[in-house]
C-alpha cells in the first residue's frame, strides 16, 4: 500500500514534466497520452526498483524513449491515413511566420525516431551529450552524429520553405 502511495505522489509531482517530453517525443497530444499510458504501466511494474535508484527520472526517461522507439518498429508496417482536410495554417504576420513553431515542429516530428529523441533530448529537455548518450544505451559520438544529421535534415526542411514575406496572400 505505502508503494502505492510512493509512486502516485512520484508521479503527480513530475507528471509535468514527463507529459512535455512524451509530448515532445510523440509529436501529438493522442500519442503522447498513448506513451505516457505505457510508460506509466512499466514503470509501476518496476516501481519498486525505481525507488532504490539514485535518480529515478532518468530511468522513467529511458523507459519512454525505448517504448517510443519500439512502437515506432512495430508501426513501420502501418500505412498513415490521409485525412481530407489539411490542418489549421496559422496567422498571417510576417512576425509570427518568423517565430512560429507550426514550421518548424512538423520538420521535428518528420525525423526518424532517433534524430527525433536526441534533438527533444538536447534542445527541449536541455541535456549534455553525455546525459543523451546514456539515456539512448549509445556512445557520445554516435549522439553527436545523430544530432549532426538531424540539424541538417532540419536546416534543408527549412531552406525548402519558400519565402513569403511581402507577398500578399
Amino acid at each position: 500500500m505505502r508503494d502505492l502511495q510512493e509512486f502516485e505522489q512520484y508521479v503527480v509531482a513530475r507528471w509535468v514534466g514527463f507529459h512535455r517530453l512524451a509530448l515532445l517525443l510523440a509529436g501529438s497530444e493522442v500519442a503522447a497520452q498513448d506513451l505516457m499510458q505505457v510508460t506509466l504501466e512499466k514503470v509501476f511494474v518496476a516501481w519498486p526498483k525505481i525507488t532504490t535508484m539514485a535518480s529515478p527520472d532518468a530511468y522513467v526517461r529511458r523507459i519512454m524513449l525505448n517504448s517510443l522507439i519500439s512502437t515506432r518498429r512495430l508501426a513501420r508496417n502501418r500505412r498513415e491515413v490521409a485525412t481530407a482536410e489539411p490542418p489549421d495554417q496559422g496567422s498571417d504576420s510576417a512576425e509570427q511566420e518568423v517565430l512560429d513553431h507550426a514550421l518548424l515542429w512538423p520538420m521535428v516530428c518528420a525525423l526518424p525516431t532517433r534524430q527525433r529523441a536526441v534533438i527533444v533530448l538536447r534542445y527541449y529537455e536541455d541535456l549534455s551529450e553525455r546525459e543523451i548518450a546514456a539515456e539512448l544505451g549509445c556512445t557520445v559520438g554516435t549522439v553527436k552524429s545523430t544530432a549532426h544529421d538531424a540539424m541538417n535534415a532540419l536546416r534543408r526542411g527549412i531552406a525548402a520553405v519558400p519565402v513569403t514575406e511581402g507577398i500578399d496572400r
